[in-house]
């Protein structure tokens, strides 16, 4: 209450041309202003992700929310694991010279994506496989079937297709919750599990190992 406080009469110190000083709020220094003879100490709340709570016309579609919402939190640990690889592959060719150590490196995500997501898809149902899919391209901006066919091979990707087919999945789907209506769902279920701690974010970082903002 405090701090909400602070904010509102530094926003009206701003409208009343008040005399900004330097003060102390807490032990730490800061701006204040200057307010009738008293010193009012500047203080910022942290920001806050105001997330809606879902809301249902009828109990089939409350089914499928919990149902949708089951999938995402049961694969986006798959996705996110398949981007913070991806970025650390990243990170280590950027700053790597030696043509062994490089292929090295690219051998060792290959094989992560064999052992870890074969595996994973074969045990999934198909809409499970399928938001698996999209929450990947989510996390490296490629589908995976570019995945497969940049870091292993384009047979190997067409050879994923093909079986992906077999269980409807189709593994050059991509994220767009700006277009899809389900898609849509799907980011505000994470957004939802981010800021309820459900889930934990992936930090997308580049090359330099700094954040790089989505796209």
């Amino acid at each position: 209450m405090r701090r909400l406080l602070g904010l509102i009469l530094f926003c009206g110190a701003l409208l009343l041309g008040a005399q900004e000083v330097p003060t102390t709020y807490n032990g730490q220094n800061g701006q204040g202003s200057v307010i009738e003879g008293d010193t009012i100490p500047w203080v910022f709340l942290d920001e806050i992700l105001v997330v809606d709570k879902p809301t249902f016309t009828d109990v089939e579609a409350r089914k499928r929310y919990l149902l949708l919402r089951r999938r995402v939190m049961k694969v986006y640990p798959y996705a996110k694991a398949a981007g913070e690889r991806l970025d650390s592959l990243n990170m280590r060719l950027a700053k790597e010279k030696s043509a062994r150590k490089r292929a090295k490196y690219t051998k060792q995500y290959q094989d992560f994506l064999e052992q870890r997501f074969e595996a994973e898809l074969r045990k999934l149902t198909r809409s499970e496989g399928q938001i698996l899919c999209k929450l990947v391209y989510r996390e490296t901006n490629q589908t995976v079937f570019q995945l497969i066919r940049e870091y292993r091979n384009w047979f190997t990707a067409v050879g994923w297709s093909v079986t992906g087919s077999w269980y409807d999945i189709n593994i050059r789907k991509e994220y767009e919750p700006s277009e899809n209506q389900e898609d849509a769902l799907i980011e505000k279920i994470l957004r939802r599990a981010f800021a309820l701690g459900d889930l934990k974010e992936r930090v997308p970082m580049d090359v330099n190992g700094t954040l790089k903002p989505r796209r």
